[in-house]
């Protein structure tokens, strides 16, 4: 009855009719919008085909409110026709007819030619794309853009996302294509997808005369007698390229290249620089400075169709700067010194050994003070309680007093070699202990163990560490490992200075003064001493 009553008022009533199309890909939410826009008038829609009346049903998959027919999502059965009637207050009824294609989802098209939106022309030059139908969907939003079916990275400085808009940077040739923009729009709880596509055509902006503008030259310009100089002027003509455009050098008002003189010689170059500047560049060469060129004009002329500029340059001729010099040689200097202290770094840090060993062997520091001591290092070490052969003991009595006392003079003091028959043992001990001036202990597991040298290795420590009258010196014969089972006192002494390391490499050669370890040991030994009288009394 609701269609009929309009037929008939269609009959006897002014009426007019209008046709619009809207197209949408199958799945996504669609909005089609009434081309009739009047205020506080009633718009009813029907399906055009069956007459049947579209209600405002909410949670309907189709239905109408005001001037707006909705699809949640659409279907491939809603191509058709349907009819919206706007209803005046005089009974007077305007009918528009619109069309709505569904077009079915297919592998590997992401939008068919006929749903791609119009060219915005308006946005060409800058860059930006206007993301269609979006203003049709309340709260709506981007989710992303692609182009030709491929996503944009967001985080590419050639894109920027708006929030209805995609910016792109500097566009040229290549961006051209088909842009489509993926949102999301929100009914009643439910989320549901929109895709619309146009495309970006790049298109080439007219030319834009400025007055010209001179970059460089400076006005003076340095040059020397009798040598080449060339002197370049470049100035801005304009934004795009110009129909009128010319950079040019004048000497005394005559153009350079009216010159009869092979001395001089242009030359000229025009390009686009970036953001489509229009740049020209005229390079003026002599060949020869001749003193008559100080007191010629040398003018850069740039000229548009907007109008010219000019720039007059003047040649002086070079004068020697001392304080120039000056600066070069301290700065030479710095330099040097830099270098020297690098090198002294250097030579520290891998070379101080030798260095210093070289210095006593050259020099041969004695020491002349009579500190009261009679032996420059004691020496504990494990003694083996049986009769085998053992490597430490061999090391102790006969390669250790071989490299230090009879290659190198120094005085060693070794348990078992040098306490005496019938002297008291914890006395002697602790006498030449505090008669010695490094304590040298040869660290071994079968030491760890050893409870029969407690009581010098007490007295050693005590002094190393709580007196602070003796340096110690710790001969790693055998790997150890994490020095866990060492007592705290000379885990406190390895973690403040280390271990000098016996290798197996130098078995082979026990007795080579000049190996890494017997180095590093005469380092850590005392300057020799002359013998005092008190030692000599001793």
């Amino acid at each position: 009855m609701g269609l009929l009553h309009l037929i008939l008022l269609s009959t006897f009533l002014s009426v007019s009719m209008t046709s619009e199309s809207f197209h949408a890909m199958e799945g996504e939410a669609l909005v089609v919008k009434c081309p009739k826009k009047y205020r506080n008038m009633t718009v009813k829609w029907y399906h055009t085909q069956t007459n049947q009346l579209i209600p405002a049903e909410e949670g309907a998959r189709i239905r109408s409110s005001g001037r707006f027919l909705w699809f949640l999502p659409t279907s491939k059965e809603d191509s058709g026709n349907y009819t919206c009637v706007v209803c005046y207050f005089n009974n007077y009824t305007t009918q528009s007819r619109v069309s709505v294609v569904v077009y079915p989802y297919k592998q590997g098209i992401c939008f068919p030619a006929q749903i791609r939106y119009p060219n915005d022309t308006g946005t060409l030059i800058s860059g930006r794309v206007v993301c269609p139908t979006i203003d049709n969907y309340e709260n709506a939003t981007i989710v992303k853009w692609s182009k030709d079916c491929k996503p944009l990275q967001e985080q590419s400085e050639k894109y920027l996302m708006g929030e209805k808009y995609l910016f792109i940077t500097r566009p040229q040739k290549t961006d051209e294509g088909y842009y489509t923009c993926h949102f999301t729009y929100t009914q009643s709880g439910k989320v549901y997808n929109v895709s619309a596509t146009r495309p970006f055509i790049v298109k080439e902006e007219s030319s834009s005369p400025i007055s010209p503008k001179i970059q460089y030259p400076s006005d003076v310009i340095q040059v020397e007698l009798g040598s080449p100089v060339n002197m370049s002027c470049r100035a801005l003509l304009g934004i795009g390229k110009q129909n009128i455009a010319c950079v040019t050098w004048d000497i005394n008002e005559i153009q350079a290249k009216d010159l009869n003189s092979s001395r001089f010689r242009e030359d000229r170059q025009y390009f686009m620089g970036p953001d489509r500047e229009y740049y020209g560049e005229a390079t003026l060469n002599i060949g020869e400075v001749k003193e008559e060129d100080l007191l010629s004009n040398f003018t850069c002329i740039a000229l548009n169709e907007k109008g010219n500029v000019m720039l007059r340059v003047t040649l002086q001729l070079k004068v020697p700067c001392k304080e120039h010099h000056h600066s070069t040689y301290i700065t030479v200097g710095i330099l040097v010194l830099l270098v020297i202290l690098a090198l002294l770094v250097i030579l520290h840090r891998f070379f101080r050994i030798d260095i210093v060993l070289l210095c006593r062997g050259i020099f041969k520091p004695y020491t002349t003070q009579d500190d009261g001591k009679m032996y420059d290092a004691y020496v504990i070490y494990p003694q083996n309680r049986t009769n085998e052969a053992n490597f430490v003991e061999y090391f102790v009595h006969q390669i250790l007093p071989d490299v230090l006392e009879n290659k190198h003079g120094y005085k060693l003091c070794i348990y078992g070699r040098d306490i005496l028959p019938g002297e008291d043992a914890a006395n002697a001990l602790e006498m030449r202990i505090q008669k010695s001036r490094r304590l040298m202990i040869i660290l071994t597991p079968q030491l760890i163990q050893c409870e029969e040298f407690s009581y010098d290795h007490q007295i050693a420590l005590y002094s190393a560490l709580i007196q602070n009258n003796i340096k110690v010196l710790l001969l790693e014969m055998d790997t150890i490992g994490d020095y866990e089972n060492l007592q705290e006192s000379l885990r406190h002494i390895i973690k403040q200075q280390g271990t000098i390391k016996w290798k197996e490499k130098h078995t082979a050669c026990p007795h080579a003064s000049n190996s890494n370890f017997w180095k590093h040991v005469r380092y850590h030994m005392p300057l020799r001493h002359k013998p005092s009288q008190l030692n000599d009394a001793v």
